[in-house]
């Protein structure tokens, strides 16, 4: 295909690779089912102010753009062609992935054996939720509120404490937080467990900080516990959201993760991410869902500049008892308007036979019935079995005792309760 001015540039050059299983796991349970031919997905470039940024950036122009990391979570298939090109504008070096990764602590307690110790670092991206264990959550039994200065000037203090409500609800927290001596930089930092009657429990942590350059970042984590009303299965939920900005720099990040479990093997997980450095912006959307039988999952990815060039890519997947489709579609928008796209699809028939059809606006077209395998992941990597291991600390948490006689009212209308944590101090 030749060069022109829209910014596809020189012929694709092709490249396989071949695909582990989602989060680098050995499937647990996989389907053969009729496969399609390879298929062609146009490798995006873009600029990143962090690294494993989901969509590739741009070489300078006229150089060969490097290799992008595949998300091996969203990989819709064990075999992916891919179709690389360069585009017709230079995308600056992410320096500001690695100085966000170097966000150094300036709160810590020195030479204090009482104060709290500060784990004021910004969150990383393309991180997922992480496990409980990795929080060290660890709520005090008592009542506390404390607070020192260190021999580096910095202070530090730390709260906790227990609030009751109706129905059994008990909310245990502690928070805890400090700042340097000329209060350039902060960090704040909370815990807390909640529990009541019905059954419901909760795990949490929120932090902040900023520094003395104008960093700022804020993360909080949940893990939920609870019976879903209408079917009577557990069911666990967990999330994440994380967020940094640059205080040099046009840029910055925000994610938001969550997964949905229950005990019939239903299972639900997505994410959403956006970025910005300088001139250029980037989103990444995706989602899986699992119902024991039928498998959804879709990926959309799109970025652009502040000069008006646009591009993206997005696929989706449904499969159910070996039947099933595929399609996505890649495409790009020039500053000018100039408009490129390859739109593509497969039907799965369960019979060894695969109708794979496709075409794009520069006149290339295919419709045929091909014989090919593939496999597609009948059951997440990651189920219900798994979170329940996981989640020891959430599920060990103690309710209030239930006086002789109690019975709650089920409310058939409404959510789990999400009583509001106390504020934290300003």
């Amino acid at each position: 295909m030749a060069a022109s001015s829209s910014g596809f540039a020189a012929p694709f050059q092709f490249k396989l690779r071949r695909l582990v299983s989602s989060h680098g796991f050995e499937l647990k349970k996989r389907r053969r089912v009729c496969f399609k031919g390879d298929q062609v997905a146009l490798v995006i470039p873009i600029g990143s102010c962090c690294s494993e940024v989901p969509i590739r950036r741009a070489a300078r122009f006229g150089r060969k753009a490097e290799e992008w990391r595949l998300d091996r979570r969203k990989s819709p298939r064990r075999f992916r062609i891919h179709a690389s090109f360069t585009m017709p504008f230079a995308s600056p070096e992410p320096g500001y992935a690695s100085k966000q990764e170097k966000f150094s602590p300036r709160c810590t307690p020195k030479n204090s054996s009482d104060g709290p110790q500060s784990r004021d670092t910004p969150p990383k991206r393309d991180t997922g939720i992480a496990n409980e264990k990795d929080w060290g959550i660890s709520l005090l039994n008592e009542n506390v509120n404390e607070s020192g200065t260190n021999e580096d000037g910095s202070t530090w203090y730390r709260e906790s404490g227990e609030d009751l409500g109706e129905n059994g609800y008990r909310c245990r927290w502690t928070r805890m937080g400090g700042q340097s001596n000329d209060g350039s930089s902060e960090w704040k930092e909370m815990w807390w467990e909640k529990s009541d009657w019905t059954g419901y429990k909760e795990l949490g942590v929120e932090k902040s900080g900023r520094n003395a350059e104008g960093d700022s970042w804020w993360e909080t984590w949940q893990e939920v516990l609870h019976q879903d009303e209408w079917s009577n299965l557990a069911r666990i939920e967990r999330s994440a959201q994380k967020r940094a900005k640059s205080g040099t720099e046009n840029a910055g990040w925000f994610e938001k993760w969550w997964e949905k479990y229950d005990g019939k093997g239903w299972t639900e997980k997505g994410a959403h991410k956006y970025g910005r450095l300088n001139e250029q912006s980037w989103w990444e959307k995706w989602g899986e869902h699992y119902d024991g039988g039928s498998v959804v999952k879709w990926t959309d990815k799109w970025a652009e500049t502040e000069l008006g060039t646009k591009w993206g890519d997005k696929w989706e997947e449904k499969f159910f008892a070996g039947i099933g489709s595929r399609q996505g579609e890649t495409w790009h928008v020039s500053s000018g308007g100039e408009r490129w796209s390859r739109t593509w699809g497969e039907e799965h028939f369960g019979n060894g036979k695969v109708h794979k059809y496709g075409r794009s606006t520069t006149g290339e077209s295919w419709d045929i019935v091909v014989d090919e395998e593939t496999y597609y992941e009948a059951e997440p990597h990651y189920g219900w079995a798994d979170v329940v291991g996981d989640s020891s600390q959430l599920l060990s948490i103690e309710p209030r005792e239930r006086p002789p006689g109690f019975y709650h009212d089920v409310d058939f209308g409404s959510s789990p309760p999400q009583a509001d944590k106390p504020d934290k101090p300003t």
